[in-house]
């Protein structure tokens, strides 16, 4: 393995002081509830509307005849994928053993909370993906909630949001939006789970409130990992990552190649690129954030891969097929130069709302799956609890249990005396 780039900073830098920021403010929200809520967006955001959009201005809101047609393209597409993961679970009830009958139920969430970002960028696809995804797993009431531009939700955002099947929409961002949902400020429906991207304070007030109710995952900034072979185009690959560069200043932008010659192709591309979109925030993250390593080989490389573990995968290599056998870690993985993550971010169909910071070594992005409850059941026989005490009541024993095992012990008696 060769460094050719390392990065100076990393996601985590300066999160000791966003964490004590987010605690103080979840504290004086919860105290005071909606009036601190609003408090806090007059002062973040010089916001003096309420704190919730009414339904004229949800069924209002409007964009052009093209754009119309280009978010609900993406929507059916987000739905057509979730559609298909909720076919993928299923309830089911089996006999153990005679007289054990075991099951489970499938129970979606009663109040699901989405956040979507709208600080730098009005988040349209962000709407769209988690909105659509809770609706389709059943959720009985879904509340949007973004922040405030020139005074309102942006129309385009609102757009999708209703599009979408949202219930209800809250104008507020950052730390108090979260806390809205969760406490269930302006709609007296405090969420069971909070989904949606969102910058390092509003992951930060997910991570707090985890707990008294759910979450989706910890995000951090948006990350992109290219794994780039001989046969890759330099161009494509770094115009791919400036693309997810330009999210933010810490936004990590990785790239891995088996081929130093293309990475250095790469690296004396981005400059130009970057200067020609005009984005100080790419330019940021790439100075500060992007790192680039030469693999000796292409299983070295899927090992470095996997240890980042990145939100976007993206593969511009031969062999594609040995590539998705092989690779296991990443939030999305988006095979061939054809497949630009840009697709995903916006319209193509699988949730981009995906793990960050390493957390895909252990979890996924967004599914229908986060908004349902996996609930198990069981139902014995006389006969099957009378069989099953003794087991329990000695295993029980060994634990040091007594009470567990009377319990089983007393079955015993009253169905075989």
């Amino acid at each position: 393995m060769k460094l050719l780039k390392e990065a100076s900073v990393r996601p985590t830098t300066g999160q000791e002081q966003v964490r004590a920021t987010v605690s103080e403010m979840l504290l004086r929200i919860e105290a005071g509830r909606e009036q601190a809520a609003l408090d806090y967006a007059r002062q973040f955001d010089a916001y003096e509307g309420p704190g919730f959009v009414t339904g004229d201005e949800l069924r209002a809101a409007s964009v052009d005849a093209q754009l119309a047609q280009d978010i609900a393209l993406a929507h059916q597409r987000v739905q057509d994928f979730a559609l298909m993961q909720r076919s993928s679970l299923r309830e089911f009830q089996l006999e153990l053993a005679p007289g054990l009958w075991t099951g489970q139920r499938l129970v979606p969430m009663e109040c699901a909370g989405c956040y979507v970002p709208g600080g730098r960028y009005a988040h349209v696809a962000s709407a769209i993906m988690s909105v659509t995804t809770a609706v389709v797993a059943g959720v009985d009431t879904v509340v949007g909630c973004s922040p405030p531009r020139d005074g309102a939700v942006h129309p385009g955002v609102l757009f999708a949001m209703r599009t979408a099947g949202v219930d209800g929409v809250l104008c507020l961002g950052g730390v108090q939006g979260i806390a809205a949902l969760a406490f269930g400020l302006f709609t007296n429906r405090p969420a069971d789970i909070l989904v949606g991207p969102g910058n390092r304070y509003v992951a930060e007030a997910k991570r707090q409130l985890f707990g008294r109710c759910g979450i989706d995952l910890y995000g951090g900034p948006t990350e992109i990992l290219v794994l780039a072979d001989s046969s890759a185009d330099p161009e494509m690959v770094a115009v791919d990552l400036v693309g997810q560069a330009e999210h933010g200043p810490d936004s990590p932008a990785v790239l891995v190649s088996t081929d130093e010659s293309l990475a250095r192709a790469v690296m004396d591309r981005m400059p130009s690129i970057i200067d020609d979109l005009g984005s100080s925030a790419a330019a940021a993250a790439w100075r500060d954030c992007g790192e680039v390593i030469v693999a000796e080989g292409r299983e070295e490389a899927c090992q470095i891969s996997d240890r980042y573990a990145p939100e976007h995968l993206e593969v511009h290599c031969s062999d594609l097929e040995w590539f998705l056998m092989r690779l296991r870690n990443y939030g999305s993985l988006f095979l061939g130069e054809e497949t630009t993550v840009a697709y995903g971010d916006k319209c193509s169909g699988p949730n981009h709302i995906l793990p960050t910071m390493g957390a895909g070594r252990y979890t996924g992005g967004l599914s229908v799956h986060k908004f349902i409850k996996t609930l198990t059941w069981q139902r014995m026989t006389p006969e099957a609890s009378a069989e099953m005490a003794p087991v329990c009541a000695r295993i029980s024993r060994l634990e040091g249990m007594e009470a567990h095992a009377r319990s089983a012990e007393l079955r015993v008696r009253k169905y075989r005396g």
